[in-house]
């Protein structure tokens, strides 16, 4: 008996610890510019940023306005199944498939014709007030990015 609790808890556990790192990210959030940071140029002016996760999906609908005034918008919804699914409003992909890093940090992995353009991890802060996402590959018109971009809770 003490086994099978034991095996039940080590299947239950880690989706448990998906749940809840899926509802900290779970939220509206508006794009700090004066905390983020952007090494391949100017970021967005202002990006608001609505996210729906839980252990099994991802989804992001975020709208704003580009650094030349521009409109911003960029939408999927993805399956954490290794699938890539469809994307739009950014020009580098038109795929994104999503994983868990750890019970807190998903990782968003974005394709264009097939290859691999940019990996995007988030993270919530302890107090849940702020989500900082790190974007590391190549952005508009093949500059590498090494962008942190950080959101503040709405």
């Amino acid at each position: 008996m003490k086994i099978l609790l034991i095996l039940i808890s080590l299947v239950a556990a880690p989706a448990f610890a998906a749940k809840a790192g899926a509802n900290e990210h779970s939220e509206t959030w508006k794009m700090n510019p004066v905390k983020s940071k952007h090494s391949s140029g100017p970021g967005p002016k202002n990006l608001i940023e609505t996210v729906e996760l839980d252990e099994t999906h991802y989804k992001v609908e975020a709208n704003g306005t580009a650094a030349d005034g521009k409109p911003v918008h960029i939408e999927f919804n993805a399956k954490f199944d290794g699938k890539d699914y469809p994307m739009i409003g950014v020009s580098w992909a038109d795929v994104v498939s999503v994983k868990w890093i750890d019970a807190h940090t998903p990782q968003m992995i974005q394709k264009k014709d097939g290859q691999v353009t940019m990996i995007i991890t988030c993270r919530v802060s302890k107090d849940g007030n702020t989500r900082t996402c790190t974007l590391k590959g190549k952005g508009e018109q093949e500059h590498n990015m090494n962008d942190d971009v950080v959101f503040d809770r709405q």
